[in-house]
């Protein structure tokens, strides 16, 4: 760990990308090795966007979605195993797998485009990382959620690196993948993430990248260590 982190700094790691460049598995990694918690901004915006759906709600009505959002509770869960993802407990209901499909992924973005959405969960992010100590990823932990962050960090990858990493994934899970679909839905969601009017995924001014589909994920991890280490 840093022996002279800035004093006006929080101590945070941030780590932002696109979707598809290993943010969750490193995430995690590293807050293992640093002794902090994870957060994974993901999870959350996977599960209202999960409850918006399921309550039919006209996504154009901003008033029908604040009412929504006032009812809406979430408790993440520590993942059992580094490999493992972050458990989501909506309004105390176990959603932890049905917030991790392709297609929740993509609903997910789209919620996240919406003020009210973002609103509540910015301001329930920063709670959580009221007393620092945590690794957040996401979209825009690092300009937006936590733009005070000590570490920041953003990775990225070409979409068919991303593309393959992801059908890799489903494919032990035993699902079928349609490449070229999925590929097509990959480079969507950059569009949309990069195109939002609110908070659009970006790369902090200071923020260090890395290629990730240049290294294994035990170099990124090692990478990003080093890099903490040292600031």
């Amino acid at each position: 760990m840093s022996k002279e982190m800035s004093s006006n700094k929080e101590k945070i790691v941030t780590i932002d990308g696109p979707s598809g460049v290993g943010k969750s598995t490193i995430s995690r990694m590293v807050a293992a090795s640093l002794s902090f918690t994870y957060l994974d901004t993901g999870a959350m915006y996977r599960a209202v966007g999960l409850k918006l759906q399921e309550e039919n709600v006209d996504l154009t009505d901003d008033t029908a979605v604040r009412e929504c959002l006032s009812t809406v509770s979430l408790e993440l869960l520590p993942a059992s195993t580094e490999s493992d993802d972050v458990g989501v407990l909506l309004n105390g209901r176990d959603v932890s797998r049905a917030i991790r499909s392709v297609e929740m992924a993509m609903v997910a973005s789209e919620v996240s485009s919406l003020p009210a959405v973002r609103e509540k969960l910015t301001r329930m992010q920063q709670e959580i990382g009221n007393g620092g100590k945590i690794v957040a990823e996401g979209r825009d932990t690092g300009t937006v959620v936590f733009p005070n962050a000590a570490w920041k960090f953003y990775l990225d990858a070409t979409p068919e690196i991303r593309m393959q990493r992801r059908a890799d994934q489903l494919k032990l899970q035993g699902k079928q993948v349609d490449e070229k679909e999925l590929l097509a839905m990959i480079v969507k969601r950059d569009h949309d993430d990069q195109s939002r009017s609110i908070a659009p995924l970006c790369k902090a001014v200071d923020a260090y990248i890395i290629d990730t589909g240049t290294l294994s994920i035990d170099g990124v991890s090692k990478a990003m260590l080093t890099r903490i280490n040292q600031l």
